[in-house]
């Protein structure tokens, strides 16, 4: 079984973190070193029909190699999240306006969160899993979205949509398909399943 140390999450998001950590997973976490925006643009300028599931494959993918080879004697647990409306791929909103223009789009529609992990050995992905989830916001009043920029505040920047589910951003939807750990950024379940498989975890 796997030292601590052995485990990485090449990740620095506080959900991912929390969720691995409450399911008693003990590993260590590196961040991957890779402009993810630069990443993206390239994918989406050179193949604008690009599904984005792919967009959120390759990007856990590069995020894991990263990290990988550099610590090549350990196993690396790497993810993230794309955000989309049909083709439409959206980033994190730049400012309070720009959070409002975003969420008044997905107003009254069905937008997906594709989830994406992926396990990293000496530099390569030797594992990796998708997960969509499918978001219906409801056709809230101008005035309840002004009042909920308001209250959310800076916050709705650091979150792609401008919302953040654990909180007041649950008052904007109508219906949610998915599971909850994929809405997160991790499909949580199948990675546990794959780490009991290759002996990480006691199965």
């Amino acid at each position: 079984m796997l030292e601590t140390s052995q485990l990485i999450l090449a990740s620095g998001s506080r959900a991912r973190y929390s969720l691995l950590k409450s399911a008693g997973v003990a590993f260590t976490v590196i961040p991957a070193d890779i402009d993810e925006t630069a990443v993206r643009e390239t994918l989406t300028s050179d193949n604008p029909e690009i599904d984005p599931v792919d967009v959120a494959d390759v990007l856990a993918r590069v995020k894991g190699e990263a990290v990988s080879a550099a610590n090549p004697d350990s196993l690396v647990i790497a993810a993230d999240q794309v955000l989309a409306l049909g083709p439409e791929i959206f980033s994190k909103p730049a400012d309070l306006e720009d959070a409002r223009e975003c969420l008044k789009k997905l107003r009254g529609r069905t937008h997906q969160l594709h989830s994406a992990v992926v396990l990293a050995e000496n530099g390569e992905v030797t594992w990796a899993h998708v997960e969509t989830a499918d978001m219906t916001m409801r056709n809230f009043s101008t005035t309840f979205l002004s009042e909920y920029l308001v209250k959310a505040g800076e916050a709705v920047c650091h979150s792609v949509g401008g919302y953040q589910l654990e909180g007041q951003g649950i008052q904007l939807f109508e219906k949610i398909d998915g599971d909850y750990f994929t809405i997160l950024g991790l499909p949580l379940l199948p990675l546990l399943a794959e780490l009991r498989q290759r002996d990480v975890l006691t199965s």
